[in-house]
């Protein structure tokens, strides 16, 4: 779904999930002011039986300017198009009012899909893809400093100040948004009640620790993601605990928040096994988070309390798991059979049609940013998931044919959720590698080794690397 589709409808109202968080707060005035630009008639509203009370929300909309009504228990109908935003029609965290048309633009696990819905469960924000459809649509952030810093702030809350960011997206936002870092650092400091420094000491006197794979679990009352990842930080600095899961319930899910400190345990990869098929996570190497869909919960694990969801979960992710160092590993080949690869089409980017030699860049792609510096033979490969891969133009040319055909309009490329990019250090300008890239043919065969795993493997260099 495009803003664009939503231009036809007269009046638009936008709806935040009762009780908003900065993320919603954000999402719903971004929308706003796209449609306020437009010329439409809009209003941006929440309701429940609570008013904002928090210091950092209340200080958000008074300081941007955030023009947001409480309409308390009232249940008015709306005429033209409702919009929920960070939430989903019909959900249990958001009142449901009777509309005309409806539409949902949200970052959470799917539970309804009207005709009109943009839902984008990878994404860490709401924030984020309010963004990026504007961006879409060409709008400029030139001058919107106060809607800039409010979805700034967005992301921000809602991936634990940026520590379970994963999405590139999320930091393509991030890093491109001008904000006010002085109102951004004021949030920061009124972050934290009093209340909820309370229920972070009341938490950790609930722990649950396994010591054979040396694991801890919290359970902590409803409360701001910030503090599930304030306790996960203090856990994992307690000398038994290599690995800790730290969670809330909310109304329509589980909040959970992941660290590791040892690298046989990736926090992404745990958060993103914990919220497999009912929800979702990922994050970085030592921080992660997820949030798991309470109706896919209640479906798969009626009568299950959540601290046996997260205690199996972790066992089984162990207990499933073999760990190789290849430093002391003998390959057996006997029981492995030989293959050959099939030739897929990949895209092809020569750096130095985008940047000179020497150019310090940052490569963009759903795996996360690598920087480097641009050498004179080096080429960007692409392959189907839009990882890429640095190789040398002398091997290039020894393995790959090329067709002189754009990757771009390729089938493969228009399935990729995230299009790679480059950004010149030095200027700051980012580059989509859609512009640049050709498709090229593996030129020989590969034949290769393998054999069906019956558990998840990770392989290491040595115990040490």
């Amino acid at each position: 779904m495009k803003l664009s589709e939503l231009e036809k409808y007269h009046p638009i109202t936008i709806q935040c999930h009762d009780n908003p968080d900065a993320d919603a707060l954000a999402s719903g005035f971004g929308l706003y002011t796209y449609f306020k630009r437009k010329g439409k008639e809009v209003r941006l509203i929440y309701m429940g039986r609570n008013q904002i009370q928090k210091t950092n929300l209340t200080l958000m909309v008074n300081k941007l300017h955030i023009p947001i009504e409480y309409l308390g228990e009232e249940k008015p109908d709306v005429e033209g198009l409702l919009i929920t935003v960070d939430c989903q029609y019909g959900a249990g965290n958001v009142t449901c009012l009777q509309a005309d048309e409806v539409a949902v633009i949200d970052h959470h696990h799917a539970e309804i899909k009207p005709p009109l819905c943009e839902i984008r469960t990878k994404l860490g924000s709401c924030s984020t893809l309010v963004w990026h459809m504007m961006k879409k649509e060409g709008f400029s952030f030139e001058g919107e400093r106060d809607l800039s810093t409010a979805l700034y702030y967005g992301l921000y809350s809602d991936t634990n100040q940026f520590s379970e960011i994963y999405n590139p997206l999320d930091m393509d936002m991030r890093d491109n948004l001008k904000v006010d870092k002085n109102l951004i650092t004021l949030f920061k400091n009124s972050n934290l009640s009093l209340e909820e420094m309370e229920t972070a000491g009341m938490a950790l006197l609930g722990n649950i620790y396994n010591e054979r794979h040396r694991y801890s679990v919290v359970k902590t009352r409803p409360c701001d993601p910030n503090i599930l990842g304030l306790i996960s930080d203090f856990l994992l600095q307690v000398d038994k605990v290599d690995i800790c899961v730290v969670y809330n319930e909310t109304e329509d899910g589980i909040k959970f928040s992941v660290r590791s400190c040892v690298k046989e345990v990736r926090a992404a990869e745990l958060a993103a096994y914990l919220g497999a098929e009912i929800g979702s996570g990922g994050g970085h190497s030592e921080k992660a988070g997820g949030f798991i869909q309470k109706t896919g919960y209640d479906e798969q694990y009626p009568g299950l309390l959540p601290e046996d969801f997260f205690g199996q979960k972790l066992d089984r992710y162990f207990e499933n798991s073999t760990i190789i160092y290849a430093e002391e590993y003998d390959i057996e080949l006997a029981d492995m059979q030989l293959y050959r690869k099939k030739k897929l089409p990949l895209g092809f980017v020569r750096v130095m049609d985008i940047c000179d030699a020497g150019i310090e860049i940052t490569l963009r792609t759903l795996s996360g940013d690598r920087d480097m510096t641009v050498m004179p033979d080096m080429i960007m490969l692409i392959d189907l998931a839009g990882e890429v891969y640095v190789v040398r133009e002398e091997a290039f040319g020894k393995e790959y044919i090329a067709t002189g055909e754009s990757y771009q309009t390729s089938d493969e490329w228009n399935r990729m959720e995230y299009i790679p990019t480059i950004r010149n250090k030095s200027t700051g300008i980012v580059n989509e590698l859609d512009d640049y890239a050709r498709k090229c043919l593996p030129d020989s065969e590969e034949r290769i080794y393998a054999r069906e795993l019956s558990k998840a493997v990770k392989i290491f260099e040595s115990r040490e690397d």
